[in-house]
């Protein structure tokens, strides 16, 4: 029984934190004595719940004096966040097309950010992120003709299409034409090109043995595959950009 008792105790704890830090987290400021009232504890036991949390990581701050209250710091999430490895990547992407567009108002802190991103990156893959930006061409606004068939891109599909041109791994896509025929690609995903607010991708395809560019809206599918690719000469890139036309899509 006292086993039990003891386990039954620790849990009953371990809910009480659980508790105490989804409160704190939820903005509210209420006071030890409220707080201890609600939870049906002592104020002492609360003291020690919050010392633990504050051990856990946690930066709990109290205003002084009596009926003060207790919450988090205001920044107390700042430099506590966590990513997984594909968001990291598609977060470095935007950062590269941030800077680009060679935007004040977007470069503020961008390099910083770019750095403490990459810091527990490979080797390999920082040299990657460092030829980002030159694969990310930024054109001009594409035209109405363009923009009225424009459909909103399949967020499901970016996040292999955003790791294959990091890491220059060719990609599966189901396609659709302007017809809305599908058709099945493998296409190497060399460059990234903006002609606002329709974004190409300028790649060697496969299936037609030559350059292609693909429109990222029209993508409603996409799988990495392991085959990696060497970049190409930007040349047949570049010119494929210019049969873009600006009156058709």
């Amino acid at each position: 029984m006292t086993t039990e008792r003891t386990r039954a105790t620790a849990l009953e704890r371990l809910d009480r934190l659980e508790q105490i830090e989804m409160l704190l987290k939820s903005g509210e400021c209420p006071t030890t004595h409220d707080l201890a009232k609600e939870l049906g504890i002592s104020q002492r036991t609360l003291f020690r719940d919050l010392e633990l949390l504050r051990e856990r990581g946690l930066p709990i701050e109290a205003d002084k004096g009596r009926g003060g209250g207790i919450r988090l710091q205001s920044r107390w999430g700042v430099g506590r966040l966590k990513l997984e490895y594909k968001e990291a990547i598609d977060l470095l992407i935007s950062i590269a097309i941030a800077e680009s567009m060679h935007s004040p108002l977007l470069l503020a802190n961008l390099k910083p950010i770019r750095r403490k991103l990459i810091a527990s990156f490979s080797p390999e893959l920082r040299s990657r992120v460092d030829t980002l930006k030159s694969r990310i061409w930024i054109g001009g606004t594409a035209s109405v003709y363009v923009y009225g068939s424009f459909e909103e891109i399949d967020s499901d599909a970016m996040s292999p299409i955003n790791e294959a041109f990091l890491m220059s791994k060719c990609i599966q896509i189901e396609y659709s034409d302007q017809n809305g025929n599908l058709s099945q690609r493998t296409i190497e995903p060399h460059y990234l090109f903006l002609s606002y607010p329709v974004w190409y991708i300028m790649a060697w395809d496969h299936l037609r043995n030559a350059v292609r560019t693909f429109r990222l809206d029209r993508i409603k599918s996409a799988q990495m595959l392991e085959k990696s690719f060497p970049l190409k000469p930007k040349q047949p890139f570049i010119d494929a950009i210019d049969g873009i036309e600006p009156t058709t899509p």
